[in-house]
């Protein structure tokens, strides 16, 4: 009887905010391992210390890859799956053109479940072991995508999106409704198994005050839940919110009076955010999503990554997808430090890797359960692969340290790059071995 698997290769961990204290707060080992039983990380650390300690493990040698957490997406739409590089203008412009077509479409379960179980394999091949997703006004489409991340054992936030205005009416729920059939879900599936329910309104120019109200009433009787939404993306977006919600100080005073504003609230975006707004956002203990795929796919702006580090902000990275034009993390971050450069802020490799681990396990009030490698925690773990083109390997047989090594694969990888992906201890991605 063996004690678990071992896994070998090169470790990748945290035991620090590289944004505090710099490559630091990263912890490598260059010939390591990964001790994993009954879905937990058990033990990290030397090769051959591990070896000894467990000589009854069965040893998964991953050669040179570089083993990390699994990535965390903390935003994104699985129900554009199918729109995703879908060509388009303005966010609003989009959501009409594109988005709400789709969205129609996720009243039909077995539609839903067939592109729920597409997407979560999508994930799954590009090295993402969590995400945070937007469902559709219909519950079936939660359902969907919670009965297909349990298929796969995978950690999951999600919520059926709240709309009851501003949106075609097949799409359009009401705040009785959302908050019925978001409470029913809840009850359903918030804590089973790996799943966190998230009360979902769209974004407030596709809800009424009453509607928010309702949903903000439902967190407040659901707290371990989270809520996300959306937050402060295009300039126009903030003029139809004035215009929508008169009497409030900003856009997020529009969630704040619904009692949509606090620990667990994850904002996705938040490029144009005022003073008041910032302050608010770091004191309430709310979270803000980086989705910057996204935000030059829809010519949104450039999230100031610097200041709202600075200020204490609580930040994740997300693929938004499909306003995101990636399902990858690896392009979610290199679209990061590209933004970041815009903004004359060049991000360390270790600071982009701790964005979409556990940077994005803190967004979602998970790190005490997924985003690193440490004993005690789920058992997600992704292998890369440092030199999976010769465009790549080329660049990274120059390297005279890991970050030097890992940057080429986080600026031009993809899913060739991932050699491995265990979710809760079980290998699903790569050959088994």
């Amino acid at each position: 009887m063996h004690d678990g698997e071992l896994i070998l290769g090169q470790v990748l961990r945290f035991a620090g905010d590289p944004f505090v204290q710099g490559a630091d707060a990263a912890r490598f080992e260059r010939r390591g391992g990964v001790l994993v039983a009954h879905g937990r990380i058990v033990a990290v650390g030397a090769a051959e210390d591990l070896r000894r300690a467990h000589p009854q493990a069965r040893i998964t040698d991953m050669g040179d890859a570089l083993l990390s957490a699994g990535l965390i997406d903390a935003h994104a739409h699985y129900p554009q799956t199918g729109i995703i590089a879908s060509w388009g203008k303005r966010l609003i412009d989009w959501l009409n053109s594109y988005t709400f077509p789709e969205e129609m479409r996720f009243g039909d379960p077995d539609h839903a479940a067939t592109v729920a179980a597409r997407y979560l394999d999508l994930l799954l091949a590009h090295g993402t072991t969590t995400v945070a997703s937007y469902c559709t006004t219909h519950p079936v489409s939660a359902e969907a995508l919670f009965a297909a991340a349990r298929d796969r054992d995978m950690r999951i936030v999600a919520g059926k999106t709240c709309m009851d205005r501003n949106a075609p009416a097949g799409l359009c729920d009401t705040a009785q409704r959302a908050h019925d059939e978001s409470a029913a879900l809840i009850a359903r599936w918030h804590g089973q198994g790996r799943a966190v329910y998230a009360i979902t309104p769209r974004f407030s120019p596709t809800s009424t005050p009453e509607q928010l109200e309702a949903l903000g009433a439902l967190w407040s009787a659901h707290p371990t839940c989270l809520m996300q939404t959306h937050l402060s993306e295009q300039l126009d977006e903030l003029e139809w919110v004035h215009d929508l919600f008169p009497e409030a100080r900003d856009y997020l005073d529009t969630y704040e009076r619904a009692g949509l504003l606090g620990p667990g609230a994850v904002f996705g975006h938040a490029i144009h955010l005022t003073g008041r707004e910032r302050g608010r956002l770091r004191d309430s203990g709310a979270a803000l999503v980086h989705c910057p795929t996204s935000n030059t796919f829809i010519g949104s702006g450039l999230f100031d990554m610097q200041g709202l580090i600075a200020e204490g902000q609580r930040i994740g990275l997300a693929t938004d997808t499909g306003g995101g034009s990636s399902f990858s993390m690896l392009r979610t971050m290199a679209a990061a430090y590209e933004v970041a450069q815009l903004r004359g802020f060049a991000i360390h490799p270790a600071q982009l890797w701790w964005l979409a681990s556990v940077g994005s396990a803190r967004a979602l009030r998970l790190e005490d359960r997924i985003g690193n490698l440490a004993p005690g925690l789920e058992a997600d773990i992704l292998a890369l692969d440092l030199a999976s083109t010769p465009a790549i390997a080329q660049r990274a047989a120059r390297a005279g340290d890991l970050w030097e090594a890992l940057f080429p694969t986080i600026m031009m990888g993809d899913d060739r790059a991932v050699a491995g992906v265990w979710v809760n201890g079980v290998r699903r991605v790569g050959a088994s071995g």
